[in-house]
């Protein structure tokens, strides 16, 4: 990831905590009538970010794998993640948390944030552990091609 990547994802990070305080603003406002729609409104948002920065990780990802066939070696595996990646999934998680943690306490009490909080710890244990441990059938890619 290059320092541009970086860039855009510290500036995401902080439109998203712009977004959320204006959301919670704006809930303080309008009372609890309006909180489903400000909680969806602002998941859509974070929803729109991810989209973005998973449409931009795949169209590189994409051009790389073409560079590589074109000059007729095996596609390479992805380079590590870089600490902004890492910085940046761990906020968006934090971030995400929030709004999720409020609508689980609402709607199912300590339970759901339980639930909700299991769930979020284990996407980004997934997220830490990824590419660090064995993949299934590794061992033919790194042997024969019989």
């Amino acid at each position: 990831m290059d320092t541009r990547d970086d860039t855009r994802d510290s500036a995401r990070a902080d439109e998203l905590k712009s977004e959320l305080d204006a959301t919670l603003h704006a809930r303080r406002e309008l009372g609890t009538e309006y909180e489903s729609a400000l909680i969806e409104s602002f998941l859509g948002k974070v929803e729109h970010g991810l989209d973005a920065a998973v449409d931009r990780r795949v169209r590189r990802r994409l051009a790389e794998q073409r560079m590589e066939t074109a000059r007729g070696g095996r596609v390479a595996a992805p380079a590590g993640e870089g600490f902004g990646e890492r910085f940046g999934f761990g906020i968006i998680s934090l971030v995400v948390a929030v709004p999720l943690s409020a609508i689980a306490a609402h709607q199912a009490h300590l339970e759901g944030l339980i639930v909700t909080w299991l769930g979020i710890v284990g996407v980004n244990a997934v997220h830490a552990f990824r590419g660090r441990l064995p993949r299934l059938g590794a061992e033919k890619e790194a042997g024969d091609d019989f």
